[in-house]
């Protein structure tokens, strides 16, 4: 499917696999709670003067992710002026800090500092990686490309929820720090996008780079012709690109997406993953629950990587969000059955966690995989770095709220009504994705732009 042995297409696989390997040091980091709050309400586990209250463990986590303004706000700034590369080893070493924090912190308000640091940190990458990545491949296989941010960022979560809770936390931070750092180096030896060095007046660079990656000269200067129909020879300002009212169109498409999927609250659920497993009080461990999810991940993530670009981005989204809304469904039911029966046994014993199954393979198998890419590439040449940062710019508040007030609202309405309001946004979601977004399969980035509605801009890239 994907002539791995055509020599071009396996130097696009090595470049965006070692650009992505920093998503491994993302997957320990964004789960990182879900074993370490468990550590910390543990009076004989916690490396605290005293246990961690509810607040405190809602903070620890919420502050990550309201945060990752800081990162959004740093790549808005630098991902068109020192490039998508030099961004990329920024975010590690702002990582580094943040990892350091966590392995000589001793009290809560340095693990808060290190959550923030660690989440500005990956507030980079997530808006620079998937724009060098779609950057990098070509159209053919910038689906499957593009997937291998989750499936390595699966592999981190998948470790941290499995080796996570039977390590001390000390031993568990260690880890942090070093596979940091063992999955920066390679980022060091990797070409800056194409893109970027033609839109910095550095065209032969990029045409040295484009042959490298297609593995010819005249698919190099196809491309570099259509980088050159995009450009507009006059600076770009922000108040124009903001003005374009197909950069808007995209914005509120990539910006509705984003929050639609941080309403529904996956990156809650796995947070207080452990947390979730515990409260209930079925016969299945938390610990061996953890680490079952973490592997369905990765195999999830796999999955989309061999059907991407067969079946469309379309049909993957649609399908595993109806799935999404399937689990969410059966925890609900679940909470809602065990609020009447305390006698829990045979197969609802088993239902939280083969509804957690099913949430976490269809959010890998789809959105995990899939929603960076399809933001980056909804956006055009000039306005791609910029669109994908407003628009993890505009999911801050939605994302921050989400994760604080997670346990505030279970208490409130209860675990059965929240887990079947998300089950709601999975089906709503999924519709419009079947009706108002553009198949991105297969397509140019001038062409998916003529979907959208530029027809001008895919006349001038064929004269």
């Amino acid at each position: 499917m994907f002539k791995l042995l055509d020599g071009a297409l396996f130097r696009q696989y090595v470049v965006v696999f070692a650009i992505n390997l920093n998503f491994l040091g993302y997957g320990l980091g964004i789960n990182w709670p879900s074993p370490v709050l468990v550590k910390l309400a543990d009076p004989t586990e916690t490396i605290l003067q005293r246990p961690i209250n509810q607040t405190e463990a809602s903070w620890i986590v919420s502050i990550y992710f309201l945060l990752g303004a800081a990162g959004y706000l740093v790549a808005f700034t630098l991902v068109d002026v020192i490039g998508r590369k030099k961004c990329v080893l920024l975010s590690s070493v702002i990582k580094l800090a943040s990892s350091l924090l966590f392995l000589f912190g001793n009290d809560v308000w340095m693990l808060m500092l290190g959550r923030a640091v660690i989440g500005t940190a990956d507030g980079i990458i997530l808006c620079v990686i998937p724009v060098y990545a779609s950057e990098v491949a070509s159209k053919e296989v910038r689906g499957a490309l593009g997937t291998l941010l989750q499936i390595f960022s699966s592999v981190g979560t998948v470790i941290i929820l499995s080796v996570g809770p039977f390590i001390s936390y000390f031993e568990l931070n260690l880890m942090l720090t070093l596979f940091v750092l063992a999955t920066s180096i390679p980022t060091i030896f990797l070409p800056d996008s194409p893109n970027f060095l033609f839109s910095k007046g550095r065209p032969e660079e990029s045409k040295n780079v484009l042959i490298f990656l297609r593995g010819s000269e005249h698919r190099a200067e196809e491309e570099i012709k259509e980088y050159a129909a995009n450009k507009n020879d006059e600076k770009v300002s922000l108040r124009i690109i903001f003005r374009n009212k197909l950069f808007q169109k995209s914005l509120a498409m990539a910006a509705f997406i984003l929050i639609m999927v941080l309403l529904i609250g996956y990156n809650s659920v796995t947070s207080y993953l452990q947390t979730i497993l515990e409260a209930t009080q079925t016969n299945i461990k938390s610990e061996v629950g953890s680490g079952i999810i973490g592997a369905i991940n990765v195999v999830a993530s796999f999955s989309t990587l061999m059907t991407t670009d067969r079946f469309g981005r379309k049909p993957i989204l649609v399908s595993t969000l109806f799935g999404m809304s399937v689990g969410m469904v059966g925890l609900g039911t679940f909470f809602h059955l065990t609020a009447y029966e305390t006698n829990i046994s045979g197969f609802l014993n088993l239902l939280p966690l083969l509804s957690l199954l099913v949430v976490v393979f269809c959010y890998s198998a789809g959105l995990g995989s899939l929603l960076w890419l399809l933001i980056a590439e909804l956006f055009d040449d000039r306005s791609r770095g910029i669109g994908v940062a407003s628009t993890l710019l505009l999911g801050t508040v939605p994302s921050f709220l989400t994760v604080r007030y997670f346990t505030a609202i279970i208490d409130a309405i209860g675990p059965a009504a929240t887990f079947w309001t998300s089950a709601g946004l999975c089906v709503t979601l999924a519709l419009f994705v079947a009706f108002k977004l553009p198949e991105t399969k297969g397509k140019s980035f001038t062409e998916i732009q003529h979907e959208l509605g530029n027809r001008d801009k895919l006349k001038t890239s064929r004269i």
